[in-house]
């Protein structure tokens, strides 16, 4: 077989021979170079990740920080002599505390950190009482002791993690009780000095304790308060987006009102709301064990959050429905809609008005002025559509296009309409009189928030009040 040749003609006119590079090492190279290159681009992508999650958040970032400082300075009782001959080997309690108790938030530090220290106290207390009353019942029966004791509080303690309120609050807590309880009742058996090998790990324990609280609380703290107080807000917010970009969406036949025919993410807002409900209820525990701070003073009524994502939950539920009905393969005629459009399209807006009305009054911690107007309005709204639904004849005629110029248009009565076909706008129209319906009950439970955490009125509210006030006193002037 001929070997092919590859020749290049050069500038002069003369030709060369180009010799083929041998092949292995012509693969070697190429696959070194791909290697590279591929490692190259998943750097570069790991790196856009590792920078979007700290953009997204820069607390991550101070967190990190304050992980590391409270590590540095814990770490300084092996380091140190000095330090190291006050507690001994049981500075590793210490590093290990700050590990396990510093959190993300200052009320989940808060609550670690208490926990872990009182569950610690309450068991070396227990253990040593059994420990001396062991001791004194001679060799038979100590081991006994030391086994029904231990048999019993395990037992108690891992019971009691099925009250909710206790597993809510305290499950940490029950946990170390467990761990230390029996790392003292087994210790006891064989160690003389027990008091002392507990007092010293006890001193440890707060030690790194009280580290992760000072610098969680006196370092760009993260409340967890805040972030509940933040969340519940925001969920209202996306709740009114959806609810609008929904309806909008489907009686504008899939084009939004700026002309842009891609899909909002806004729509997608309430799966945000139906997924928050561990969040809350975790951020509402942590921010129990914080202190007053900000515009959350002592026994902020947090729990009252919780009934507002319920009650905004127990909305995002109709609105998912409603989502899914307007993605339906079956379309209403275009007659029906147009007749109905209006009236769902206004009762729409005046709801996630007062979505949005909430959502501000939540977040500045100011009584509204105008949430009664606003419920007026889309209670109105309300009426409006199920007039609309009324005034639908019984013979509502479709123009069809004439064949000719002669021939009349054709009425098509109702009664030859599918019901099929009218069903999905049907039940938009009974979803959105069902969501404004429970739009009301968020809006008790605001008002209700106002009230426990007293809110303060509104800039448009004191005036009124003054001159209420100065009218009642002039009735009095003229009256005596």
């Amino acid at each position: 077989m001929a070997k092919l040749e590859w020749r290049l003609t050069v500038p002069d006119g003369s030709s060369e021979e180009l010799v083929p590079e041998s092949g292995w090492i012509h693969r070697a190279w190429m696959g070194l170079f791909q290697l590279i290159l591929a490692l190259k681009l998943k750097f570069l992508r790991f790196s856009e990740k590792i920078w979007k999650v700290g953009v997204d958040d820069p607390r991550r970032v101070f967190h990190c920080l304050k992980v590391g400082v409270a590590l540095t300075l814990v770490s300084l009782f092996y380091y140190m002599r000095p330090l190291y001959n006050g507690v001994g080997q049981t500075a590793m309690w210490a590093v290990m505390t700050v590990v396990v108790v510093f959190e993300y938030t200052v009320g989940a530090t808060l609550s670690k950190g208490l926990n872990r220290g009182m569950a610690t106290f309450l068991a070396g207390f227990l253990g040593i009482a059994v420990h001396s009353l062991a001791t004194q019942s001679g060799e038979k029966a100590e081991p006994i002791i030391r086994g029904i004791s231990l048999f019993l509080l395990a037992s108690m303690a891992t019971f009691s993690r099925f009250i909710p309120t206790v597993k809510s609050r305290f499950d940490y807590g029950v946990s170390i009780f467990i761990l230390t309880f029996s790392l003292v009742s087994i210790s006891g058996h064989r160690v003389d000095k027990l008091v002392e090998l507990a007092h010293e790990r006890l001193a440890t324990i707060a030690i790194g304790g009280s580290i992760c609280m000072m610098i969680s609380i006196l370092i760009c703290p993260i409340w967890a308060g805040e972030d509940l107080h933040s969340l519940v807000t925001r969920n209202m917010e996306k709740l009114a987006n959806s609810l609008d970009g929904c309806v909008v969406e489907y009686f504008n036949d899939g084009r939004s009102e700026t002309g842009d025919e891609e899909p909002c993410q806004k729509l997608q807002g309430y799966k945000c709301v139906l997924n928050s409900k561990a969040t809350e209820e975790s951020l509402a525990n942590f921010a129990r064990w914080e202190p007053a701070h900000g515009h959350f003073g002592f026994r902020h009524p947090w729990k009252q959050y919780l009934k507002i994502g319920t009650a905004t939950r127990f909305c995002a539920y109709c609105v998912e429905a409603l989502n899914g009905t307007t993605n339906s393969d079956i379309k209403a005629p275009d007659f029906i809609k147009k007749h109905l459009s209006d009236a769902c399209k206004r009762l729409s807006s005046h709801s996630c008005n007062v979505l949005k009305e909430l959502a501000t009054t939540t977040k500045t911690m100011r009584k509204s002025a105008n949430i009664n107007l606003l419920v007026g309005e889309m209670n109105a709204a309300v009426e409006d559509l199920q007039n609309a639904l009324k005034s639908l004849p019984h013979q509502l005629v479709m123009l069809l296009p004439p064949s000719t110029e002669n021939e009349k248009k054709q009425p098509v009565p109702m009664a030859n309409i599918p019901l099929m076909d009218i069903l999905p706008l049907v039940t938009i129209t009974s979803l959105l009189i069902e969501i404004a319906t429970r739009i009301e009950g968020v809006v008790d439970e605001v008002d209700e928030l106002a009230g426990l955490a007293n809110f303060k009125p509104t800039d448009d509210q004191k005036p009124k009040q003054n001159q209420t006030i100065g009218q009642e006193a002039m009735e009095a002037l003229q009256q005596v």
